[in-house]
């Protein structure tokens, strides 16, 4: 497991951020929150100084099973405990509502849930699941966030792709009326339909994009390009990571029937990003990738943009 991961789960096939305890069967609510790791709470205590004196406008965010100090934080902060963003998922999806993986990172400074939907779509000929991720971190360093992210369920690809005419997200900062900017949330539901339907306009719209095999190759050298100072070193690598995208575009079992078009290049961009190893293996690459189902992969939006404006 991942250096930086402290518990997690995930349910039967490894994901596609590689992190976790494998469990048999998709979980409800509270079995995921004793699997994950995540049945602890978080206590707000003053700060004093060694001399005893009280820090005025800030608190310690401390974890009640092991008085672990996750996070200094002002005095507006208003904590979300782990429960209640499992209540808060259970009432945004309703009945039914599993989960797939949840746990927390950087010693408990950040938790996660990812709970799949009940609706499925099929888009361009493939299946394609919406999940429910939901993000909270003790540090101060975020706010508590929402997304939905859509699986591309043969290959795991994620398909965040930054829509112009919808959003994928909601997010609020830890001040203020947090019980009422929770219900405010419920709106990423009808966010999520409207993003998935807008996505399947856009996915019969650059699946129309033919690519010939020379212009494959031109974005490939633009989402990877190599500087005019480069190394010999790293024009390897650079050339090492463009023939690993070019290899996905051209050769992944997942993509042989599906013509070279717009559809084709984005999934194979997302299937580099969301499983290629970087260059430099850090123990915190496979949680990058995880981050980056809410917050969104650039690669992918980039490769994107570049089919859009061939469209336009």
């Amino acid at each position: 497991m991942a250096a930086n991961v402290e518990t997690m789960f995930y349910v039967r096939e490894t994901p596609w951020h590689g992190l976790g305890t494998r469990v048999d069967e998709v979980l409800c609510s509270e079995d995921a929150l004793n699997q994950s790791g995540l049945n602890w709470k978080v206590i707000q205590k003053t700060i004093v100084s060694e001399d005893n004196i009280k820090i005025t406008g800030y608190r310690a965010n401390i974890r009640d099973i092991d008085n672990k100090v996750l996070g200094v934080v002002t005095d507006r902060y208003k904590v979300v405990q782990n429960n209640e963003a499992f209540a808060f998922t259970d009432a945004l999806i309703g009945d039914g509502v599993r989960y797939e993986t949840a746990g927390s990172l950087q010693e408990g400074k950040k938790i996660w849930l990812l709970a799949k939907m009940p609706e499925k779509y099929v888009i361009a000929d493939d299946e394609v699941s919406p999940f429910m991720v939901f993000s909270n971190s003790y540090d101060g360093s975020g706010a508590v966030k929402v997304a939905m992210t859509p699986i591309r369920v043969v290959c795991q690809n994620t398909l965040n792709l930054a829509l112009n005419s919808a959003k994928r997200s909601w997010s609020m900062v830890h001040t203020g009326d947090i019980r009422m900017k929770l219900d405010e949330a419920r709106n990423t539901l009808i966010l999520a339909s409207k993003y998935m339907d807008q996505l399947s306009k856009n996915v019969d719209e650059i699946r129309n994009i033919q690519l010939m095999d020379q212009k494959v190759q031109a974005y490939i050298n633009d989402l990877i390009p190599l500087s005019d100072n480069a190394t010999k070193l790293q024009e390897r690598n650079i050339q090492r990571l463009r023939t690993d995208l070019k290899i996905r575009f051209f050769e992944a079992p997942d993509l042989v029937g599906i013509p070279k078009n717009g559809w084709r290049f984005i999934n194979a961009v997302s299937d580099f990003a969301t499983h290629t190893k970087p260059l430099r293996n850090t123990a915190t690459f496979q949680e990058n990738v995880f981050l980056k189902t809410v917050e969104g992969n650039p690669l992918i939006d980039k490769a994107y943009q570049m089919i859009k404006a061939r469209a336009a």
